[in-house]
């Protein structure tokens, strides 16, 4: 029998029912073109139509009679999806009830012709060079080659890491670790301050790399990452040093991730996407702040950045380190259990933190204490304050000036606020203009200011500060660095530029309106918003945080982040609330969710009990429920789940025949049929 060439393509679609591998054969001509990895287009059965895919593995068979359509065309020769990345956007998807595309669509950018071309060229040339006219062989630029690193920078990285007890054994074991960073920011060579964070981690990318090993640095945002770049800077070669950006254009995307590629090692920094970096012989794999909400990715799959490190972890055997100013419930969890190792600092550094309340005689709702005004004022003597305000804008809440009560957009029923102090109020929701506007409690027609956004605070502060200057950071307007003159810095949470040597003094109001956010985790939250904006404080600066107690205030004041972590996760464990157990979302059409339920529990009848919450009727008419699982039991759900999704989505494949009235046009299509059913996996904001 005949033996020919099946190439394996995994396609590039949304649908969760191609989520798998369908053969082609190759073509006589594109024998000498088809290889594992390359980009490819191949028909589909259905309309003629062609679709983009990936080569995933190349077989030799004997089944000539089996009948196959043939591949379209290769529309590149770069192998961009190489076995590892194969591996681990399998295992992502799987864990998380989700499809491989989507994982890759995250990591490899779209193609961009005359990038490649150049990559592919200059790849030619190290091939020629390979070969010296005397026939010694060179290295080939595609090929293994030394890190170049600049002289001393490795000596000096380890010096860095010395300041963790067994850390630097840790890496070079390729151990899991998880350490708090050390506060207060610290100045580089080049006399730019950056957080003592970004040092660590760079050291360790460095000693990393000199030991012939990549490196890949996650990060949550751009400000992050400059901070990184300023700290690696000089200290590597630039072609070693590859950013994943999604704020980068197209082609210098796709330059880096051509660069990850090639076996020469290299270190990556970028966001979550960063995580999936096709690196060759990866060696450490570090998450800073893994808290943060933009690691988690709000595309399906919705993988976090933390649990896709943790599953590339047991896959390339490479270190893992979770590191930040405090610490998630989710890694103190893997640190109870054992899987992640502790590491602790060699000496004790924490900000000198003060718990601020009205003193005798002050109004008790007085928002900045008498304590926190001197200390800001005797600050402003020698640089930069701090005050760290909940929401950006003027007010951002308005009431009725007679009964109190939140006022409402009389149109859509949206909060209204003000946005200069003068100005009108406005629905945040709709924008209208609130004209004419009266209470529809009391009738009443006065607005009253209830709170104070990031403007409205530096009004009143600029009118106690006349002759300080004033800057005003927020989402709208970031403010990356300040320098050390005098200065009242107000910044929204997150928002919070670095000061040359470190703030004088930090003040953080509003933490009892943060508190009072419906989310399970806000407790966690509020303790990384103000330890970060701590952690931006001069060595000795004073810390003030006003009119808030509790365990999160003794946890900062204590600066035991680690503790509370650990408190709060022993109160999860009996209530089953996450991460003491993994918890699956599912929404859609009632009869769909009911039907993925009851397969849940036929196919995983070890579900604990009141493991499955719901379905409740959500008010957009969707039905929604909650699905609480062990660890242990996670390939069974994420499976079962997944193949109710398929189902679901098969079902809705063909759309139903119309049914032949009078008045009706044969020529319009009918309506198809929206698959509504929808499965999301370790939710980070789940609302219980």
């Amino acid at each position: 029998m005949t033996q020919r060439r099946i190439a394996r393509v995994l396609l590039d679609s949304p649908l969760p029912q191609l989520d798998r591998l369908f053969d082609y054969a190759v073509p006589l001509p594109l024998r000498d073109a088809v290889a594992q990895g390359v980009r490819v287009r191949v028909p589909l059965r259905s309309a003629g139509r062609i679709a983009d895919g990936f080569i995933v593995e190349l077989v030799d068979v004997d089944d000539a009679e089996r009948p196959l359509s043939d591949i379209d065309a290769v529309v590149s020769p770069v192998r961009v999806l190489p076995d590892r990345l194969v591996r681990l956007s399998r295992r992502v998807a799987d864990r998380a009830a989700g499809s491989a595309i989507d994982i890759l669509r995250l990591v490899i950018p779209k193609r961009q012709v005359r990038v490649e071309k150049a990559w592919l060229a200059r790849g030619a040339a190290g091939e020629q060079a390979a070969v010296a006219p005397g026939g010694a062989a060179v290295a080939d630029t595609h090929g293994p080659a030394s890190p170049r690193i600049e002289p001393g920078v490795a000596e000096a990285s380890r010096a860095v890491l010395a300041e963790f007890p067994g850390l630097e054994v840790a890496l070079s074991e390729r151990r899991r670790v998880a350490l708090q960073a050390i506060p207060h920011p610290t100045r580089l060579a080049s006399g730019e301050t950056v957080g003592s964070w970004a040092e660590l981690l760079a050291a360790a990318a460095l000693t990393t790399l000199a030991a012939g090993r990549s490196a890949v640095l996650v990060v949550p945002d751009y400000r992050d990452l400059a901070q990184l770049e300023a700290a690696l800077k000089g200290r590597v070669a630039d072609d070693d040093l590859v950013r994943f950006d999604a704020r980068r254009p197209n082609p210098e995307r796709y330059r880096g991730f051509l660069r990850s590629l090639e076996e020469t090692p290299c270190i990556v920094i970028g966001n979550r996407s960063a995580v999936y970096a096709p690196v060759h012989e990866l060696g450490l794999l570090a998450v800073w702040d893994d808290g943060n909400p933009l690691l988690g990715e709000p595309l399906a799959p919705y993988v976090h950045a933390r649990d896709a490190a943790l599953v590339r972890q047991e896959l390339d055997s490479c270190a893992l380190l979770f590191a930040g100013i405090t610490r998630t419930s989710d890694v103190q969890r893997l640190v109870d259990v054992g899987w992640v190792h502790e590491v602790s600092t060699a000496r004790r550094v924490s900000p000198r933190v003060v718990l601020s309340a009205p003193a005798q005689g002050e109004t008790p709702g007085a928002r900045i204490p008498s304590a926190a005004y001197r200390d800001l004022r005797a600050a402003l003597e020698h640089g930069p304050v701090l005050v760290q305000v909940a929401r950006p804008g003027y007010s951002p809440v308005l009431v009725c000036a007679e009964c109190r009560s939140p006022a409402r957009c009389l149109h859509c029923g949206g909060p209204l606020e003000a946005r200069a102090p003068r100005a009108p109020a406005v629905c945040r929701w709709c924008a209208r203009t609130a004209l004419g506007w009266n209470c529809t409690h009391c009738e009443g027609e006065k607005l009253r200011f209830a709170s104070s956004g990031s403007r409205r605070t530096a009004d009143d502060l600029g009118r106690a500060f006349p002759d300080v200057r004033v800057i005003v950071s927020d989402g709208e307007r970031p403010i990356m660095h300040v320098d050390a003159t005098p200065a009242l810095v107000i910044a929204t949470r997150g928002a919070e530029p670095i000061a040359d040597g470190g703030y004088q003094a930090v003040l953080l109001l509003d933490g009892e309106r943060m508190l009072l956010a419906e989310s399970l985790r806000i407790g966690e939250s509020c303790l990384r918003w103000w330890s970060s904006a701590a952690a931006l404080a001069a060595p000795g600066a004073p810390v003030h945080l006003a009119g808030v107690v509790g365990p999160v205030a003794r946890a900062l004041a204590t600066w035991t982040q680690p503790v509370y972590a650990r408190n709060e996760l022993s109160e999860r464990v009996p209530l089953l609330m996450p991460p003491a157990v993994r918890v699956a979302v599912v929404e859609g059409d009632t009869p769909a969710v009911e039907l993925a339920l009851q397969e849940l529990t036929a196919a995983v009848p070890g579900l604990p009990p009141l493991a499955v919450l719901g379905p409740v009727l959500q008010e957009d008419g969707a039905s929604r429920a909650l699905v609480r699982f062990e660890y242990a039991q996670g390939a069974e759900v994420t499976a079962s789940l997944r193949a109710s999704l398929v189902a679901a989505a098969v079902r809705n494949r063909r759309p139903a025949r119309p049914v032949a009235r009078r008045n009706i046009d044969p020529a319009t299509p009918p309506r198809r049929q929206r698959n509504t059913l929808k499965v999301r996996v370790d939710d980070p904001e789940l609302q219980l």
